[in-house]
């Protein structure tokens, strides 16, 4: 019958191992949002759409390099007139969000400051990221064993025996796993205006750094060792 516990004949060890890996990204997502105004509905709207379409062909003209690209929320809303009676619509605005992921990072400065030089459209991002199955978080899980493994064969060593077996091996971040997207701290922010911009030429791209990734790993370990002569 095995018991919860160390015993005099199978003591038993318990450590933790750690891991911290800092890599490079391997996504930047950015957010693109479209915006219109118009005397009445209709008017927005068609402003909307071709602006919309305008920023998707942008966005599709980078082939590869944009790996997913998706349209998120629409909408067209009536501002109404602060003074006068009832209700008497001033303008209408509408707006569209769009969100594209990329995986070359040499043609997202380009890409950004081209996106931002278009009419009534703001960038926000990058959020840099590493993809769900990157080889970094392996690395790091497999680095904390062996951190554990070194770390029991050490406590056992010093009581001048060895390891027997392994009982137990546990993932802490296992019930709560970080957030994809964890590098929303830094990030660029531009926007475009109707007339803000009147420059012939073409804005230089920026010139964005990809935000180092850090991967953790840690685990719960428990081992029996041969009884030590104390």
């Amino acid at each position: 019958m095995t018991v919860p516990y160390g015993t005099p004949d199978a003591p038993r060890i318990a450590v933790r191992g750690e891991a911290h890996l800092e890599v490079d990204p391997e996504l930047a997502r950015i957010s693109v949002s479209v915006a219109s105004r118009g005397k009445d509905r209709r008017t927005a709207l068609d402003d909307l759409t071709r602006r919309n379409a305008t920023v998707l062909d942008l966005l599709k003209s980078y082939g590869d390099a944009v790996e997913r690209l998706e349209t998120g929320s629409f909408s067209v809303t009536p501002e109404l007139k602060e003074h006068g009676r009832g209700e008497r619509v001033h303008a209408y605005h509408g707006r569209v969000h769009i969100t594209a992921e990329l995986t070359d990072f040499t043609a997202l400065g380009e890409l950004t400051t081209r996106l931002a030089d278009q009419e009534l459209t703001r960038v926000d991002g990058p959020w840099w990221a590493l993809r769900r199955d990157s080889p970094a978080y392996r690395e790091a899980r497999q680095q904390a064993v062996r951190e554990a493994v070194q770390r029991a064969r050490e406590y056992a060593e010093a009581l001048g025996t060895s390891l027997s077996s392994l009982l137990e091996l546990a993932d802490i971040g296992a019930e709560n796993p970080e957030p994809r997207y964890a590098g929303q701290a830094r990030s660029a922010r531009l926007a475009s205006f109707d007339g803000a911009q009147a420059a012939e030429a073409a804005a230089a791209p920026l010139d964005l750094e990809p935000q180092r990734q850090h991967v953790y790993a840690h685990v719960n370990a428990r081992f029996t060792m041969a009884p030590p002569r104390l």
